[in-house]
């Protein structure tokens, strides 16, 4: 009898991770499915947006790491063709010793982005919060969301469930080291962000508006 109820247990269980394993396969095909119709990979198609939300992705000895730079780099092309006004910068700015928020801001200054152009989210500190105040604190209404294609499918999601008309710019170009890692990430984080998103979260911080349309905020804190 014990073994009966043993291999009983062992054949509910793997039937069990078998439904899992579909629904965690069907709910991230359908993400990217309602995503790729608003991610683009040319300046020439994507709509106007009066903001783009370039997300952080890690520096190195003070400088953004190539996931972070090509993301930079394809925001400041939006805002040179002007299908962007603003670039609303967000990043992990945690400690002294490591501050993207900062590395990112001087980046785009270099390259020529006016100041009054650049906002900082000093609270982004993951999509979720990121693209929540982004409307709730900045008050943007409609934003291009750039980073690499992987991170876009849910980027949109999280935008769009918000209620933040959102468009993906992928900022991909050449290898990425870790690349497939991040992607096998990505679906976890899929996952959660639908739960997040269902549960409505609000982030840990908040704190006053910024208006998107008003004064930069890029050089009041350094």
């Amino acid at each position: 009898m014990k073994a009966f109820l043993n291999k009983r247990f062992v054949k509910v269980s793997i039937a069990a991770l078998m439904v899992a394993a579909v629904a965690f396969a069907t709910l991230i095909t359908v993400i990217k499915h309602r995503a790729n119709r608003y991610t683009y990979s040319s300046t020439e198609n994507i709509p106007e947006c009066y903001t783009a939300i370039v997300f952080g992705a890690g520096i190195r000895n003070g400088k953004p790491s190539k996931y972070l730079k090509d993301r930079l780099d394809a925001g400041i092309r939006l805002y040179k063709a002007g299908k962007v006004q603003r670039l609303l910068l967000s990043g992990d700015n945690g400690s002294r010793n490591y501050d993207e928020l900062k590395v990112m801001r001087d980046y785009c200054l270099a390259k020529n982005v006016k100041a009054e152009d650049l906002f900082l989210d000093f609270a982004g500190f993951d999509t979720y919060s990121t693209l929540y105040r982004a409307k709730e604190i900045f008050e943007v209404d409609k934003a291009v969301l750039v980073s690499q294609n992987y991170h876009l499918d849910r980027a949109i999601y999280i935008g769009r469930s918000l209620g933040l008309d959102s468009y993906g710019y992928a900022a991909d170009t050449g290898y990425y080291g870790g690349y497939r890692s991040n992607m096998l990430r990505e679906m976890l984080a899929t996952v959660n962000a639908f739960v997040e998103v269902n549960l409505q979260r609000k982030p840990k911080f908040l704190g006053e508006q910024v208006s998107i349309k008003g004064p930069s905020n890029a050089l009041l804190h350094y």
